[in-house]
């Protein structure tokens, strides 16, 4: 059996009971470390709770050698950990298609996700979100302008953007990188950036940060420790509107 086991947003402590309960039942323990990280956390604490020794995997183990993660869960009980919801990511998709084309029996166990969790915090109301882009780091030779069509197209839609920032091993995009970068795509394709930016920072944790307003004010602000994420919102309802005024300083 092959359980996708979602950990939440921050720390080791946000797991439900029950996925708890199902990685301490299990035979081997994957957490992959690529799509999101709990950085409310480290792997001796995750240890310490789970009472299981953590195999650490990056994007390759998992699109290109799922093999000792099939193999483990043909031999007995093997538990893939993500940070968030666990099939938020396409790749985790692809794994259970592998496995079920491998005979192998597959469950989900669900957690708080960050997508659900920007409504909350910033108050936008969900069903106004569009389409969601993430922005990488650009390299030599490389520097996509992809995010910002979905943004304007979702704005000429009236609708709200979530931007995932990049997570590399060393290092954490945060929202002023971010919001750079936009406006650097923007003078590329000769288009006007968005004029107003919500950044929040730590969903999940005791303290996290929200703060609304246009890019000078956002890219001047500090946001704190990871992991940070982005929303370019659409026109505000006057609900949202007194939201972000009461909890994000609008």
């Amino acid at each position: 059996m092959l359980y996708f086991v979602g950990l939440g947003l921050f720390d080791e402590k946000d797991i439900s009971i029950k996925g708890l309960e199902r990685i301490r039942d299990s035979d081997e323990i994957f957490l992959e470390s690529y799509t999101s990280r709990l950085t409310g956390t480290n792997i001796q604490k995750m240890e310490l709770l789970y009472g299981k020794k953590l195999t650490i995997l990056g994007r390759h183990d998992v699109e290109n050698e799922p093999e000792k993660i099939l193999e483990a869960a043909k031999k007995g009980d093997a538990v893939f950990l993500t940070g968030g919801d666990p099939m938020v990511s396409t790749t985790h998709s692809d794994l259970r298609i592998r496995a079920m084309r491998e005979d192998i029996e597959t469950a989900i166990i669900h957690a708080s996700s960050i997508q659900s969790a920007v409504c909350g915090l910033s108050g936008l109301q969900n069903y106004r979100f569009g389409k969601s882009c993430s922005v990488p780091y650009p390299e030599k030779g490389w520097f996509p302008t992809t995010p910002l069509n979905t943004i304007l197209k979702n704005l000429d839609d009236n609708l709200h953007t979530i931007v995932f920032l990049d997570i590399k091993p060393d290092r954490f995009m945060t929202v002023n990188e971010g919001i750079e970068i936009i406006e650097q795509m923007a003078g590329m394709e000769n288009k006007t950036p968005p004029k107003l930016y919500i950044g929040i920072a730590r969903a999940g944790s005791d303290a996290p940060a929200v703060i609304a307003g246009d890019a000078e004010k956002l890219k001047a602000a500090d946001f704190g420790d990871p992991l940070h994420i982005l929303i370019v919102p659409g026109e505000l309802h006057m609900m949202e509107q007194e939201y972000l005024e009461t909890f994000a300083g609008l």
